[in-house]
């Protein structure tokens, strides 16, 4: 499984494009729980605290997912792309992701912040806190 993450991590890269390092996330505003109260912490998940995005922000870009994707961040680039084959779900340039913020759990994943350089951002989960580790040694 591992090198098949990476074969997608890898896939259409520019040519001269430097990859950093990848993980497994789960956008906040597509999250979904299990079990009793499942209900209503989705829709707190999904819709308060999962994005800061105005009409026209970096933010308000990212189109609607489900499922687990691939952060990958590369030199030139930060973007979102499919775990089985690579293909890219959204990406920005390198220089609009300010920041990694970790934020306290509310689930048992990990949750993290990108913040763009608008002032917005987008909330993830991943279940590895390494993985949030490297986003933020990778971007600050």
């Amino acid at each position: 499984m591992s090198a098949l993450r990476e074969r997608s991590a890898l896939s259409q890269l520019a040519p001269g494009e430097q990859l950093l390092g990848y993980g497994n996330v789960v956008p906040a505003n597509s999250a979904k729980g299990i079990g009793i109260g499942a209900a209503v912490a989705n829709q707190l998940v999904n819709n308060f605290g999962a994005q800061s995005a105005g009409a026209g922000s970096i933010a308000a870009g990212m189109p609607r997912t489900s499922g687990a994707l691939l952060l990958r961040v590369t030199d030139q680039r930060v973007g979102l792309v499919r775990p089985l084959d690579g293909t890219p779900v959204w990406e920005v340039p390198r220089s609009w992701v300010v920041r990694v913020e970790r934020r306290p759990r509310t689930q048992l994943m990990a949750r993290f912040r990108l913040h763009y350089a608008d002032g917005s951002w987008l909330a993830f989960l991943t279940m590895r806190r390494r993985t949030l580790e490297q986003f933020r040694s990778l971007i600050g």
